[in-house]
């Protein structure tokens, strides 16, 4: 049955055209053939930026179209209503004739420490005020407490002079349970531009396009404070060309387009401390400078906490600092205590808390067991139950709400230090003791399973075994999990440790092994292998001890240059595996007796080793120990006995397949590169250079860090010695760098004695000098002795 044209639907005038002109099946460009109207023209039309079509236009346009009588009979009317809108636009124009009543907030008088953002939007001003840039539109975001308020209302004050037609600043309430609508809003921008309240109109388009009218000619600013979402802000953003909007929100509001972002971050410490002097007095940060310095970092150097803490000192004259400093060291109490009045950070956090979808909620409390600094969609996914898929985006949700950072690796997150303290709170307040505790066994077991199974899967020699666990696509992506989840398995290895699950510590610190050869950091090794023959003790496990003592002896001589506790551990290997008769780890701890002990019989030692690694039927471990027997010959100045073992040693580790693992090419690697020293010692440089070249190149395909720090310190080595005292320099810089990279601060200093040497040789005696100060320094701070 036909409509009359009162009973169709109401629609704009530009979506009647393009249904229309989509039904019939014609392009813009067909149609602007048939009709003679520009294609120009009717994509405006369509897209509603066009001036409302006068009554020729519409009749050209519904010929092609092939409209039924009710249907021309809609498509005039439609127009017609257009006409009627754009009129009676202009007649509320006309209403206006003063500059915006919008009256600011008042100015803030200590914003320390954003300066940099200040300056930035005075330049962005600028450029808007003096038409360098069309109508701008500037999100700024940032974690609750980072002061974004408080710098929009100081920028709309020093900002005014450029936009001399008015300001207007609009509490959205985000955060509220009842944020302010968009028409509401609207309401108060065009009463605060003069248009009287009987003329202001009820549709929310109407009113978006009666602002847009009034301001297309106008230099305004709008602060838009609180945005809880891009529907609430859309709408309100009516500036024109000359105009500057201003938006604050906890939301990152990414699903707005054509913006500027300022991600508002904590203070850097000299302006926290600022801040604080500036609200608690000079005078009693100058008196105790280390309390002030401990007590922003406290504060975590958010701006809200660092207000608050100030306002308490500024209210009690006589506290000293370290009394403030001391409360917030109890974590448990630290939210309670960063509370004045009716300020509190706990209360700022707990609103966008409350904001999150359940899921996001559940996961931001239970994010608070993770033991390490950054996490990514695999912990949120053993936390929760979630795949990894529905993780990523609770991570997203919970980042784009500002409740946790980006973390400078890709696809990983970090709280703010107040933030994790509050996530604990809720999880204690919000879930049931028992549901936290199998969260958190849930995340450990995944840390500790996931850890053994990377690095004895992917960082063994081929020829060996790989153990049971979950896979990783390849040897990178492996590395990549071990690196970045580094304090996150940790954290889980001690836990595990602390409970007594000696098993599970010692499978990890065992699968280890080898990828400690090119990955991790000394002290993390020193770490895991002592927690894991803390757990061999306590299982009275001698094969396990004596894995683990020898394991400990290569970390503290190899790592730390510490000879005698190495060598003292590689004798209790020694009597561990003998004491079980364990042929290989009888010969590994001879092995690792031979490189520390300075006193002992090192021919016969590695000549044992090499006779018990054959009897045990271990080629790996028989050709190991022939290259630390050429390193043996080679420092006893036997130079060709040398050649022979790293000869034989570089036949059976062969240039790795394509498939082969990082310790297949670390292991030849490393035999390059004692031959390398060998050759120069016999005067052939060529092939100790070739050498180098090559185990660089293995290196890095292994990503060993430590690996190519070595290859770069002998490199300098073997430059210095020919002459080439630029490429030294060069090499050696590389090598103090890559050690720094690995946590070896011994081998820096050694790095850097070595850039004295070349320095004196370049007649640099000052950099010589420089060069040995710096090594002194860091001999300083090395580490003691353990166990």
């Amino acid at each position: 049955m036909p409509h009359a044209s009162g009973d169709l639907p109401p629609a704009a005038f530009s979506v009647l055209l393009r249904a229309h002109r989509e039904r019939a099946r014609l392009t813009q460009e067909e149609l602007s053939e048939r009709t003679g109207i520009s294609v120009r023209a009717i994509s405006d039309i369509e897209r509603g930026v066009a001036k409302s079509p006068q009554r020729r236009t519409v009749a050209a346009l519904a010929g092609p179209l092939r409209l039924t009588e009710i249907e021309l009979d809609h498509f005039q009317t439609s127009a017609k209503a257009a006409r009627l809108r754009t009129a009676s636009t202009a007649a509320d124009a006309r209403v206006f004739s003063g500059a915006l009543v919008g009256a600011l907030p008042p100015d803030i008088d200590d914003l320390s420490g954003r300066e940099r953002e200040l300056g930035a939007l005075r330049e962005l001003a600028e450029e808007v005020a003096t038409g360098e840039r069309a109508g701008t539109v500037l999100v700024l975001t940032g974690p609750p407490g980072t002061g974004k308020t408080t710098l929009a209302t100081s920028a709309a004050h020093a900002l005014a002079p450029r936009f001399p037609d008015g300001q207007v600043f609009l509490k959205l309430r985000g955060m509220s349970s009842e944020p302010r609508t968009p028409t509401d809003l609207l309401h108060v921008v065009l009463r605060s531009m003069g248009v009287d309240g009987v003329r202001v109109p009820a549709e929310l388009e109407q009113r978006t396009n009666l602002c847009r009218f009034l301001l297309k000619d106008r230099r305004a600013l709008l602060v838009l404070d609180d945005a809880a979402e891009e529907a609430q802000v859309r709408p309100l953003l009516v500036g024109g060309p000359r105009c500057l909007t201003l938006v604050t929100s906890r939301q990152m509001l990414l699903g707005l387009t054509g913006v500027s972002r300022f991600v508002l971050d904590v203070l850097d410490r000299a302006a926290a401390v600022a801040l604080v002097s500036t609200i608690a007095g000079p005078t009693r940060v100058a008196d105790e400078p280390d309390a002030a310095g401990e007590l922003v970092e406290l504060c975590g150097r958010l701006p809200l906490a660092l207000r608050i803490a100030g306002n308490r000192l500024a209210g009690r004259a006589r506290w000293p600092i370290g009394r403030l400093v001391g409360q917030l060291r109890d974590r448990g109490r630290r939210l309670s205590t960063l509370t004045a009045g009716d300020l509190g950070v706990r209360d700022v956090f707990d609103l966008s808390y409350r904001q999150l979808s359940a899921r996001a909620a559940t996961a931001f409390r239970r994010l608070a067991l993770v033991p390490g600094a950054d996490f990514g969609a695999g912990a949120v996914a053993a936390l929760t139950g979630l795949d990894e898929e529905d993780a990523g985006a609770v991570l997203e949700e919970l980042a784009d709400a500002s409740l946790l950072l980006l973390s400078q690796v890709e696809d990983r997150y970090q709280f703010h230090d107040l933030l994790r303290v509050f996530a604990a709170e809720c999880l204690a307040r919000d879930e049931p003791p028992q549901a936290a505790r199998e969260a958190e066994a849930r995340l450990v077991e995944w840390l500790v399973r996931t850890a053994t199974a990377a690095a004895g899967g992917h960082f063994r020699p081929s020829s060996t075994p790989a153990p049971v666990g979950p896979s990783f696509a390849d040897d990178v992506e492996a590395g990549r999990w071990l690196r970045e989840e580094e304090s996150n398995w940790l954290g889980a290895l001690r836990g595990t440790a602390a409970r007594g699950e000696h098993r599970a510590v010692i499978e990890l610190a065992e699968a280890m092994h080898w990828y400690s050869e090119i990955g991790g950091t000394a002290a993390t090794w020193l770490e895991v292998f002592g927690l894991g023959l803390d757990s061999a003790l306590a299982t009275g496990s001698r094969h396990d001890e004596a894995v683990l003592r020898g394991f400990l002896s290569w970390t503290l001589h190899a790592l730390f240059a510490r000879s005698a506790d190495a060598a003292d551990m590689a004798r209790s290997a020694r009597t561990a595996a003998e004491a079980v008769g364990d042929l290989r780890e009888q010969a590994w701890a001879r092995v690792y007796l031979a490189n520390c002990d300075p006193t002992a019989d090192h021919p016969r030692l590695l000549d044992e080793a090499v006779e018990l690694f054959d009897r045990a039927d271990d080629h790996l471990g028989l050709h190991l120990a022939r290259m630390y027997r050429g390193a043996n010959r080679h420092q006893h100045g036997d130079h060709r006995a040398a050649a022979a073992e790293f000869a034989a040693c570089l036949e059976f580790f062969r240039p790795p397949p394509v498939d082969g693992t990082p310790i297949d090419h670390a292991l030849r690697a490393y035999v390059l590169l004692r031959a390398a020293q060998n050759h120069a010692a016999l005067g052939d440089l060529t092939p100790a250079l070739a050498n180098c070249a090559e185990a660089m190149t293995l290196f890095r395909a292994s990503a060993s860090t430590v690996g190519q720090a070595r290859v770069s310190q002998t490199w300098g080595r073997l430059a210095h010695t020919s002459g080439d005292l630029d490429e030294a320099r060069s090499r050696l810089h590389d090598a103090f760098a890559l050690f720094g990279r690995a946590g070896q601060p011994q081998r820096q200093v050694e790095t850097l004695r070595d850039l004295a040497s070349v320095a004196e040789a370049a007649g640099h005696p000052l950099a010589a000098r420089q060069h040995r100060d710096h090594a002194a320094e860091l001999s300083v701070a090395l580490p003691g002795d353990v166990r």
